[in-house]
């Protein structure tokens, strides 16, 4: 796999490459009934536990439960797989001890993250149509109901995770195997900062101040103002872009780095062992 420079080929050849990620990975997706049920299990036993719950709550009358709960819980999975998914799709490389036949091949690393990204947007789109329709189902609650917000607010998650996960990526290269719980349990580092499930201002204040260098705290606060009635957060989604956008340079910067520390020191060749 060459460097993030990409070679002088024409964008049909790119294309084709990132695509032979796309079709590499969906190829081991269909033959996994294990996999395929993963994708679907995880969020669908969150989605109903926090229906209970936001069903148990509305019996005690407490407004907009339903609605802030369930709505929280479907953005909160758009941010969790897109980091988890990434960094699976790379560990998978990992475990069946294919990195070494990745990093020989004319593949390039933008080609090469550019395939997982576009893999993982399809995992997560089809985890969260389902989820979507299940919360319909069964609570009657329709994320049609964030209206124009949605776009965005979906947008800004999707690319912190990705941010995320390439955070992940970068110490499993740098660290080795050893380090891949960091791309497991990063997004759950985030998560009681984010103000998911509670407005950030019930968070202490040196916590407050940290939570608003994290795009995703200005997507649910903008969700729940929405919810609650309020005009889409303009204001808010647009600093919280500006943060993704240096989060994700700075990413790409680190997942190069890592890259070249560990052919310089021979990391590499471990994980064809």
């Amino acid at each position: 796999m060459t460097s993030l420079t990409l070679p002088p080929l024409s964008l049909a050849a790119r294309r084709m490459r990132v695509l032979g990620v796309v079709r590499r990975d969906f190829a081991a997706l269909r033959r996994s009934p294990i996999r395929m049920f993963e994708i679907l299990f995880w969020p669908t036993i969150e989605l109903v536990l926090w229906g209970f719950v936001t069903l148990f709550l509305q019996a005690q009358r407490v407004p907009f439960v339903v609605s802030f709960l369930l709505g929280a819980v479907l953005l909160w999975q758009v941010l969790q797989k897109a980091s988890n998914e990434i960094s699976i799709a790379f560990l998978e490389d990992i475990w069946s001890r294919n990195l070494l036949n990745v990093q020989v091949s004319p593949l390039s690393s933008v080609e090469y993250l550019v395939g997982l990204v576009l893999f993982s947007l399809g995992k997560v789109a089809f985890a969260v149509a389902v989820m979507a329709g299940l919360a319909l189902a069964l609570y009657g609650f329709g994320v049609t109901s964030l209206g124009v917000g949605l776009v965005p607010f979906m947008g800004v998650l999707l690319v912190l995770g990705w941010s995320l996960g390439l955070v992940g990526i970068a110490a499993v290269l740098r660290f080795g195997e050893n380090a891949q719980v960091i791309a497991w349990s990063l997004v759950f580092v985030v998560q009681p900062l984010a103000g998911i499930f509670y407005p950030v201002s019930v968070l202490p204040a040196p916590l407050q101040a940290v939570s608003w260098f994290l795009p995703a705290s200005h997507v649910f606060e903008g969700m729940r103002t929405v919810l609650e009635g309020g005009a889409v957060p303009w204001d808010r989604l647009a600093w919280a872009a500006a943060l993704n956008v240096g989060y994700l340079a700075a990413t790409l910067a680190l997942f190069a780095w890592a890259l070249t520390y560990a052919r310089r020191h021979g990391k590499l060749s471990r994980f064809g062992d």
